[in-house]
Parts: structure tokens; sequence; C-alpha cells
């Protein structure tokens, strides 16, 4: 085994030849960047997880040219989720979409055949090579008095030859299993269940065109069509995964899980399971750490993970690079050898990133642990609150799903709008009328709690009672007014508000 030095050098590595590595190739060679794409194997991969691609994603898949890779694998359009508990199901819509003006859609697919596409994308690319070749490891500088920095890949190629490449800048996304995630961070995901997937055939769901959350015992189902005849499901199974090779998955799935499925359900799921070959996926958690290596970025899965319950993952991504192409553009680094200028782009991309995948993030989590409930008493009576809220429609899940769905990338408002009570128009600012209604509301219900203990505003002090009125009551109404504008009888119903207020302070 020798090895072959190559014939050129390339401006960008990029490892892994899947939803980052060609999105990423696709943005890098249409800048004029010389882009090396590396792949293990450059068969359809055959996966059971990254088939839904949110509104959000869809957004972002446009952005980078590449919207025609979701056309023509049979995809499935999706217009939100319905949530099945008990009896009872809730039909979560996507908001209107603020870009294109109408009603959010997103996309449901094989897996295999959307990667297919998008690597036909990225060869098709000027200035892209792509190789079928496993990464072995990183080439490092070792400049004396100069920190090592990583210049290159060795590879081998099918036959066992080594072939080594170099390039200034490296992008590893090799995924969850990522083989140099540990040259970046000492974090490994933090494994809280697996999910096991098959297709199920035929199967008519209770909403055509919608991803289905099946709140059952001991953690939720998930179901959505990827094909005119094809439905995948995802089974969550906490804790350890039991024996497939012994059937001990699949008695699993008949005892515990089928009972609990929908009449309407039960029986494709039973078939599939004597026809179809049960695989599984690990979900995890990894939270994203800093990319501060001289010449090489992580991204994707191999840097930051989110339980795959709300299908946030491909949206995050491609919204990741959306993000990269335009920090790392030749306007902004006009050769990827200037290192500083990199990592100082890449501490600017770490916080700028949380705009669309802190709430993705939070969201995947929190929900996952609420409808993983099984017997938790206090986890019970929560799942049962958030069905509860879902009931109530609206404005009430506009919110949540536009978040989840990376449609809405502004993510205080997951708590500012919950913990404030104040409602958001859809482009993510504050509704000056309801946000008057509502300092109004909570300025009022501070003097009705005074009363109702008996709290008498004639045994206030002049002094304290000023005190009372400026420190107290008149913040609530003020709340928001310095980001705002508003109408002159939305100012005057506000005066008279803190003239009730101002009376019954000071006795008047």
């Amino acid at each position: 085994m020798s090895p072959v030095e190559p014939i050129a050098e390339f401006d960008l590595i990029i490892v892994g030849a899947g939803i980052i590595g060609c999105s990423a190739a696709k943005a890098f060679g249409s800048s004029g960047r010389k882009v090396l794409l590396l792949e293990r194997d450059l068969s359809e991969p055959d996966r059971i997880v990254g088939e839904l691609l949110q509104p959000g994603g869809i957004n972002a898949l446009k952005e980078l040219g590449l919207e025609d890779c979701v056309e023509g694998i049979d995809g499935i359009p999706c217009y939100g989720y319905g949530v099945l508990y008990n009896n009872d199901v809730v039909h979560i819509p996507y908001p209107i979409d603020e870009i294109t003006k109408k009603k959010a859609v997103g996309k449901s697919f094989h897996h295999g055949r959307f990667i297919s596409n998008l690597r036909k994308a990225a060869s098709a690319t000027e200035n892209v090579t792509v190789k079928e070749l496993t990464v072995t490891s990183l080439i490092r500088s070792k400049e004396e008095e100069a920190p090592e920095k990583v210049v290159g890949v060795t590879t081998l190629d099918k036959s066992n030859q080594e072939l080594k490449f170099y390039a200034p800048l490296t992008i590893v996304c090799d995924g969850i299993f990522s083989k140099f995630r540990k040259e970046l961070t000492v974090k490994t995901p933090d494994v809280r269940s697996n999910f096991v997937g098959f297709i199920m055939k035929d199967l008519e769901l209770p909403l055509p065109n919608h991803g289905h959350v099946i709140l059952t015992k001991p953690s939720p189902i998930l179901m959505y069509q990827i094909g005119k005849r094809d439905t995948r499901v995802l089974v969550d199974v906490p804790g350890k995964l039991p024996s497939a090779s012994n059937g001990d998955l699949k008695q699993y799935m008949k005892d515990t899980v089928a009972p609990n499925l929908p009449d309407s359900v039960r029986p494709k799921f039973l078939k599939a399971l004597e026809t179809e070959r049960l695989r599984s996926m690990p979900n995890g958690f990894l939270p994203p750490s800093l990319n501060d290596v001289e010449g090489m970025i992580v991204l994707g899965d191999a840097m930051n993970i989110r339980h795959p319950l709300t299908g946030g993952g491909m949206t995050v991504a491609f919204n990741d690079v959306v993000l990269l192409k335009e920090l790392l553009s030749p306007e902004n680094i006009p050769s990827f050898a200037e290192t500083n200028l990199i990592l100082e782009q890449m501490s600017t991309f770490h916080w700028k990133r949380k705009k669309y995948c802190t709430a993705i993030n939070v969201l995947a989590m929190a929900l996952y642990r609420i409808f993983a409930a099984d017997n938790n008493h206090d986890l019970l009576v929560l799942l049962r609150g958030c069905f509860a809220y879902f009931q109530l429609g609206g404005e009430r899940v506009d919110g949540p799903v536009g978040l989840l769905s990376g449609l809405i990338q502004q993510p205080m408002i997951l708590f500012i709008k919950k913990l404030l009570r104040v409602r958001f128009k859809p482009d993510g600012y504050f509704d000056p009328e309801e946000l008057i209604q509502c300092n109004i509301h909570k300025a009022l219900a501070t003097m009705n709690m005074l009363s109702s203990i008996d709290v008498n505003p004639y045994d206030f002090s002049k002094l304290l009672s000023t005190r009372f009125s400026a420190h107290i009551v008149l913040l609530q109404f003020e709340y928001g007014f310095a980001i705002n504008r508003f109408t002159s009888p939305q100012l005057h119903a506000l005066e008279e508000a803190q003239d009730t207020c101002i009376r019954r302070i000071y006795g008047a």
C-alpha cells in the first residue's frame, strides 16, 4: 500500500456526501471554490430517518438552488401534523409562509432518493469533484512555533490504496456516528431511545398529507406517507432496545405497541411486521460546539443532534449551509487559507445559527420528554395539558408549529409569548393592540389582587402610594412601548386604564 500524492490541491474538502455535504458542495462550488466531495459509498442509501423536510427547510433548499431535488422521487406534500391521543385527533396545520405568502408546505419522501438527487446536483456543479473514497484520517501541519492545523485528509479506495488530498479548509459532516467529532469536542450524543422503523403499504391515515404523532405508552409513534403506497412508521423504544435477532423486538411490537394503535392502523401494522425488516436508529441529544479548530469545520449530526420527533434535523442542516455560504463567501473570505478570518466567522456562525436551531432543538427535546410520559404522573399531567392546548387551535398552535417547522426564526418568541402572554404577528413582532390590552389586563389584575386581600388604599401614605404606582403598576402599563408604535385610540384606552388604577391607588 503506497501513498499516491494528488495532482492538484483544492480550496475545500468535504467529508460525507449526505444532506450537508452535497448542499455545501453545491453552495461553495457555485461561489467559485474548488471543492472535493468525498463519500465512502455513493450507492443510494437506505435509511429510516431524514424523510420529512419542514417548510423552513424547503425555503433554505430554494436559497441553495436545490429545490428540484425534492421532485421526481414520488414525494408527498405535507401540510402540517395530526396528533392522536386516546380517541381524539387534533389537526395542527402549518401557518402561512411569510416568504411565499401562501400556506406553508413541507415534503416527505424516501431518504435515499432525495440523497441521490442531491448528489447528482453536486456532481453537476462547476468546480465540484466527487469521489468514492473512505476518509481514514485528517492531515495536520507540523510547522514549528505554530498551532497544528488541518490541511487535508488521508483516504483509502476500494482496492485499499492510500490517497492524500490537501486543502486549507475541510468540512466534516459524517453524521451521527462521526469518526472525527472527537477532533472538535469531547461531547458525545446522549442517547435517550431508539426509533424502530419499517414501511406499511397502502395505509390510509386520518389526515392525508400530514405527519402523524400517536401519543401512547410508553412513548410516541410517528407515521407519515413517503410515497404513493408507502407510509413510514417510526416507533420510539425507550431504554435498551430488544434484540431483533432472537425475535424479542418483533414481539415487543406485537405485545406493547400494536394494542395501543388506532383500530384503523393496527391491521396494517401487524401485517407489515410479518413482511418488513425492522431497522433501528438511536435518538439522542448533542448540543452544538463552537468550531474553533484551525482548518476544520464540523457540521450536521456530527456537531448538533436533537430528537427526530419533530423532524427538524434537515431543516437545521440546510439553514446551516445557507448561513455558512454567506459568512464564508469570497467577499468575506477571499481565500480559505486565511484561518484567523474563518475562525472569526465561525464564532459568528455559532451564535447566528441559534435564531433557527434553538427553538427546533428545544421543542424537539421538550416535546419528546412530555410525549414519552409513560406512567410518570407529573409528565402525564403535562401531556394531557399539552394536548388540550393543541385542541384550542388557531394562534395557540401557529407559533409553536411555526418555530418547529423553521418558518419563524426568532427563538425568543418561544419564551416571551408564553411567559408574558403577548400575541405576535406572523412576522414575529408584537401585535400593538394585543399588547395594549395585555398590559391593561395585567395592571387591573394587580389592583384586583390587592383588593382581594383587603389592602385599603386609604392605609397607604402618599409617598408609599407614589412608589407603589411607579414601581409596580405603571411598569405593567409601559411594557413593550419602546419597540412599538401605537394609534391615538390605543393610547387613549391605555390612559383611561391608568387613570382608573391611579384613582384606586390614591383612594380618589
